[in-house]
């Protein structure tokens, strides 16, 4: 059975602040709100996908965050990939080998990442307290993210962690953790599968890299690996995600 490993945020999934239309479902409840919608062709072609291939979403939330996203009211992906591809969900249960291994993995991140944290907490401009996403990189916000990076940069050795910025978040991660080499770390359970990806933002880069198909928006500008078919969506097609899993389920049906 083939893999779909897939972003969610912007990528299946989108913030109610978003205009994708009236016809959609509530996907995520945070605090009593309704924060995150799917549309409903969306949600109908997600559990089509789900049926006849592995659904794997790949996301940099944390495992809480994650937790907090419903797919369909009958069905939830058996495998999912959470901070950014350290932590496997096993039906909905970490599994503690790869985290283990992940720990293991980033080990030499450490120091940076304790620089990190420390240069943040004394940072003016931050406006949330600084985080370790499951134990396995550094999260805050920033009123003034450029000079927040321009700090980062001035104090860390970058040889084993790199910055990344979306909106007023701030993340510091380890280079070895990305979703790519979640995804290479998972696609050995099943060596047999072709692997279709999709996702959205530079943090997906690494995931789409990963695939032997991958969906991205055109204005990602990836331009794929060799031997790899790169499926790019504009926004005059429509709805990313309703492109992107329409395309999925007629190489199904195919």
């Amino acid at each position: 059975m083939d893999l779909f490993a897939s972003d969610l945020d912007n990528t299946l999934i989108y913030s109610y602040k978003r205009d994708i239309g009236t016809d959609t479902v509530c996907a995520e409840v945070y605090e009593g709100r309704q924060v995150s919608f799917m549309t409903k062709r969306s949600r109908e072609l997600l559990e089509k996908v789900n049926q006849t291939m592995h659904f794997v979403p790949v996301t940099t939330r944390s495992v809480q965050q994650y937790e907090r996203i419903r797919f369909g009211d009958t069905w939830s992906p058996r495998l999912a990939l959470a901070a950014n591809g350290g932590v496997l969900l096993r039906d909905g249960v970490s599994d503690p080998d790869w985290y283990k291994a992940s720990c293991d993995l980033i080990a030499p991140a450490e120091p940076a990442l304790q620089q990190a944290e420390a240069v943040l907490e004394h940072d003016p401009n931050r406006t949330l307290d600084v985080r370790r996403v499951d134990g396995l990189f550094v999260f805050t916000k920033s009123a003034d993210v450029p000079r927040t990076l321009a700090c980062l940069r001035d104090a860390l050795d970058l040889t084993h962690v790199e910055l990344f910025e979306n909106g007023v978040k701030v993340y510091v991660v380890p280079r070895v953790l990305n979703k790519g080499t979640g995804v290479r770390r998972l696609r050995e359970w099943f060596p047999e599968a072709r692997v279709f990806a999709a996702g959205d933002s530079l943090f997906d880069l690494p995931l789409l890299a990963a695939a032997d198909t991958a969906f991205c928006p055109d204005a990602l500008d990836y331009t794929g690996q060799p031997g790899q078919t790169v499926v790019t969506v504009s926004p005059q097609d429509g709805i990313f995600s309703d492109v992107v899993l329409g395309r999925l389920t007629a190489n199904i049906d195919g």
